[in-house]
């Protein structure tokens, strides 16, 4: 019974770990052709503003392996997404949508304007992920994937906007 009711938790998205970053390299080989090192994302989570969240299996006693990531850039008031994979056996069952609105909860706490992320324009599962997150498309760079099977694809530019809380306001002393 306990088993059971174990692994039934929802999955658990917290902040990436250094130890996190080899599992995170697999993960963007197993969803890329362009796959990124270990010391690649190592060098972009030692940048100014950029963070990473994952999500991992909801049980106490499962592994604590990554089943996906998210990596964010934000710089003043807008953000990037800076990829998104969730391992092949994991997908369909939520998990990048997870990851994303956690992404955007933090933004957004953090008064992020606008969230910008590029998408291959072929992969209709990811656009229809992000155009339910209220993404649109602002622009695109045709040519910009490659792969030596399909050949150069478009990346579509799509936009989100955060409305952040209002400031208080001051209150003026009176004279």
């Amino acid at each position: 019974m306990i088993g059971g009711w174990f692994s039934s938790l929802p999955p658990r998205v917290e902040e990436a770990e250094r130890e996190d970053f080899a599992e995170l390299a697999e993960l963007h080989g197993l969803s890329f052709s362009r796959e990124w090192s270990e010391e690649e994302i190592a060098a972009l989570m030692s940048g100014d503003g950029v963070f990473a969240l994952v999500t991992r299996r909801g049980a106490p006693t499962a592994s604590r392996r990554p089943i996906g990531f998210v990596l964010v850039r934000a710089v003043a008031d807008e953000a990037e997404i800076l990829t998104i994979a969730v391992h092949p056996r994991w997908r369909g069952r939520g998990h990048g949508k997870r990851l994303m609105e956690a992404a955007m909860r933090r933004l957004y706490a953090d008064r992020i304007l606008n969230i910008f992320l590029e998408v291959d324009a072929g992969n209709a599962s990811a656009r229809e992920l992000y155009e339910r997150l209220g993404f649109e498309i602002v622009g695109e760079r045709k040519g910009y994937y490659t792969s030596e099977s399909a050949g150069p694809s478009t990346a579509l530019v799509m936009r989100r906007t955060l409305t952040p809380p209002p400031r208080p306001a001051r209150v003026r002393k009176a004279d």
